[in-house]
């Protein structure tokens, strides 16, 4: 009789770590990034080994604070400072009266961990902003501009005490965006024409998006129709994404080219013919590393971002406010002047379920090849963040 052979597959689960420096208070955390799906945020989740011998009487209480940076850190001169904290969330961690509900992670970790683990849960609210991060120059230190979450745990004997660094553990974290795709027929357009004083007849362009709503790294394709019934004539066409940032603390408003391009194919388009054309352009973090000023989506590490999501929530008062759109622009020389058509749309982030289809079906034909199914976990350590105000302790 022949022996059975069981196949099995080590699905390996992610979770970030990271230590207090005294090596007493251990933080682990199962993702960094939390959606906001409009209606609802994901919870920070995660759970957090004590060493009991150490705490004696005191407590372990953990706060999420979110800081809007809208100014150079190294212009804060004479006590001004040019940012603002909010304490999203404080609570008492250890010890608690209250019994919390567990997610399926939490508990693999205490069963994991041991006794001293404890499991916490923060609430982010729903019109806190979400994360954005001025990308810096090349040429400047200190914290970028934008707004950042950070969470943050320690032993202390109230909640007022200030934490200490020797016994704290900070873990930036981000708040994003997520857009549910639905029935997407609504197609924006513009429709803009341009006469001249000494000439008769005018200049008619229209610009159509085959969409409203696009993810990261979705190409954009933008219809274009000329209509020349004037008497100047088209020498060249330029077509850019713009990416609109409004920093409202401020009222500051930036504009970046975030996509491109430049071609004289079609022209010139002399007086009385008419051109239609598509460009297809790709709004991309990684074509724009080295521009500053450029919104992203939070920076946790290089290379690890997109471009900053359209704003859903515009009644948001307090934050950094992002729209996009396209335009096109006709120029006819010194003397014609231009014509220009901006068309606005909405870049967002899928779901984290729709960003895994693919990898849902590899995961479909391993199933088919095991019988018995175990996981393991795969512990990261999170990156320590240095801090002005913590060095200076």
């Amino acid at each position: 009789m022949f022996p059975l052979l069981w196949l099995v597959c080590v699905v390996a689960i992610k979770v970030f770590k990271k230590s207090a420096p005294n090596g007493k208070l251990t933080v682990y955390l199962g993702k960094r990034d939390f959606g906001d799906y409009g209606d609802s945020v994901e919870p920070v989740e995660g759970v957090v080994l004590v060493d009991s011998d150490y705490l004696k009487d005191r407590k372990v209480f953990g706060q999420v604070v979110t800081t809007f940076r809208y100014g150079r850190e190294e212009d804060e001169v004479m006590g001004l400072h040019f940012s603002r904290q909010l304490y999203l969330a404080l609570d008492q961690i250890y010890p608690t009266d209250h019994q919390q509900e567990k997610s399926e992670l939490q508990d693999k970790l205490l069963r994991k961990l041991g006794d001293n683990a404890i499991p916490f849960t923060f609430d982010l609210p729903e019109n806190a902003p979400p994360s954005v991060t001025l990308q810096p120059g090349t040429d400047e230190n200190g914290s970028p501009l934008g707004v950042e979450y950070e969470l943050k745990l320690f032993v202390a004997e109230s909640k007022e005490e200030k934490p200490h660094r020797r016994n704290s553990v900070s873990m930036a974290i981000r708040k994003l965006q997520y857009h549910h795709p639905g029935p997407n027929i609504r197609q924006p357009s513009s429709l803009v024409s341009k006469g001249f004083v000494l000439s008769p007849g005018k200049l008619q362009l229209e610009v159509t998006l085959d969409k409203e709503f696009y993810f990261h790294g979705d190409k954009i394709a933008a219809q274009m129709v000329v209509t020349n019934h004037s008497k100047k004539t088209i020498r060249n066409i330029k077509v850019n994404v713009i990416q609109n940032t409004e920093v409202t603390i401020v009222n500051g408003h930036y504009h970046k080219s975030v996509a491109s391009i430049e071609t004289k194919e079609g022209c010139p388009i002399i007086p009385g013919a008419t051109l239609t054309k598509v460009f297809y352009l790709l709004p991309s973090a990684d074509d724009n590393l080295t521009k500053r000023g450029v919104a992203l989506d939070g920076m946790l590490k290089e290379g690890d971002t997109n471009l900053a999501s359209s704003t859903l929530k515009s009644a948001d008062n307090l934050g950094i406010i992002i729209s996009y759109m396209v335009r096109v622009r006709l120029y006819m020389g010194a003397i014609g002047g231009e014509l220009v058509a901006d068309v606005p749309f909405k870049l967002t982030s899928p779901p984290p379920e729709k960003q895994k289809e693919v990898t849902s079906m590899q995961k479909k034909v391993k199933k088919q090849l095991s019988r018995e199914m175990s996981t393991d976990l795969v512990f990261e350590d999170f990156a320590r963040r240095r801090q002005y105000s913590e060095d200076n302790e």
